[in-house]
């Protein structure tokens, strides 16, 4: 009867990983989509790379990263699975909205009101996975919830540049939109709240006001090293994955389709290998040590800043391409170990406030200045280099991840200190 009941228990804590996942696939494909259609976008309302680098980042950060801390107190106390079918259906229904843009500013608040739907979607599922597994298999879970990420880019740049070259760039906004649309019922029914602080030895508290979670991570100086070295790699990370499409059709003169299938290749394969590695290694690491969270995220980083130098100055089509896998996964090694250390640091009533904040940081930095940051070096080169500067501004930009590895190497000589331990275990 027992084997049953953990058999019952582990087939629904796998579907409700599966809505989990397929939310986040659609929160990324809505994220994303915008890079595949910067160049039919900027031909059709003449938008200059600036404008495009201010909307792909700061026009989706802004609110997303306003709003998504008193989105987090609210997962802290009430039920996430409504929280999360709510703003999934606020951002889908947004995405599509975008379709309808006629200028420059219209589409900068529709892309400023997708974020307001998602900010309300990867705090409380954090909080969510960390109430579904116990402590030595959330780096796993909570990587594998992160495999969203390149499978949401991927299908996002693949059926967002099929559907612009078939129709146009607003209809891929449209349909897209739909289907997460459409989603949003399915998630409500399989995904149940398992309550707050399951896996943990101590009793729950009361879900902490915000300036108690606030003074407690802020008096954690591995917190701080954290989320500003994942943020600086995600100012990176995300600035390319907006304007990598567009490198690819300025220096390599690839159609939108081609460009399509090639950026699927290298969101795909090389993000889900390197959140997935990320992962493993994390709970081998962390599972022993704390300190190993940050360990893996170091090693990456300083390996990622040469390898997309490599890739950016590879002048051979195929040659960029297998480069670019490589960084790729490096890149997005952090997600689990880093993730799953921030939820180590503060007791179970904390971690979506907590989560909430390091992604504020982490968005506010990667998000809102990366994609500007990229587009204003490629204005200020066009007169030098031309279609060239694109390539140029990404090479500069890779000197972040020195930084971000910086910053974790620092992480690691605080965390094994800094993580939270339940009275009743001490």
């Amino acid at each position: 009867m027992n084997e049953m009941v953990e058999e019952q228990r582990m087939s629904g804590r796998g579907i409700m990983m599966l809505m989990l996942v397929i939310a986040y696939t659609l929160n990324f494909i809505d994220r994303q989509i915008i890079g595949i259609l910067a160049e039919p976008i900027k031909e059709d309302l003449g938008l200059s790379d600036g404008q495009l680098g201010w909307m792909g980042g700061l026009a989706f950060a802004l609110f997303y990263t306003l709003l998504a801390i008193p989105l987090a107190m609210l997962a802290d106390r009430k039920n996430r699975s409504w929280i999360i079918t709510i703003g999934l259906t606020l951002w889908s229904a947004a995405t599509a909205v975008c379709g309808l843009a006629q200028n420059f500013w219209q589409l900068f608040l529709a892309r400023m009101s997708v974020g307001v739907g998602e900010a309300a979607g990867v705090a409380p599922a954090y909080s969510l996975i960390s109430d579904l597994f116990p402590p030595e298999r959330r780096a796993r879970a909570l990587a594998i919830f992160s495999l969203g990420i390149p499978i949401g880019s991927a299908l996002g740049v693949l059926f967002g540049g099929l559907i612009a070259a078939s129709v146009d760039w607003r209809m891929a906004f449209i349909v897209i939109g739909l289907v997460g649309v459409a989603f949003a019922p399915i998630f409500k029914y399989y995904v149940r709240d398992p309550g707050h602080g399951r896996f943990d030895e101590a009793p729950r508290a009361a879900a902490a006001s915000f300036k108690t979670v606030f003074r407690t991570v802020a008096s954690k100086p591995s917190f701080w090293f954290l989320s500003f070295g994942a943020g600086l790699s995600s100012m990176a990370g995300y600035g390319f994955a907006f304007w990598i499409p567009s490198f690819l059709a300025r220096s390599f003169e690839l159609s939108l389709v081609d460009r399509s299938w090639l950026m699927a290749g290298i969101a795909l394969f090389g993000g889900a290998a390197g959140i997935w590695f990320g992962g493993v290694l994390g709970d081998r690491l962390g599972s022993a040590r704390a300190s190993g969270y940050a360990k893996v995220c170091a090693i990456a980083f300083a390996i990622t800043l040469p390898t997309y130098l490599l890739a950016f100055s590879a002048t051979n089509l195929m040659l960029s391409f297998f480069l670019f896998l490589i960084p790729s996964a490096l890149a997005l090694m952090w997600l689990g170990p880093v993730v799953t250390a921030i939820t180590r640091l503060v007791p179970a009533e904390m971690r979506a406030t907590a989560s909430a904040l390091f992604l504020f940081i982490n968005n506010l930095v990667g998000l809102g200045l990366g994609s500007p940051m990229i587009g204003e070096i490629s204005d200020a080169l066009t007169p030098l280099y031309g279609d060239e500067a694109l390539r140029y501004s990404a090479m500069i930009t890779t000197s972040v991840y020195a930084g971000a590895s910086l910053l974790m190497l620092l992480a690691m000589r605080r965390l094994d200190r800094d993580v939270y331990v339940a009275p009743a275990a001490a």
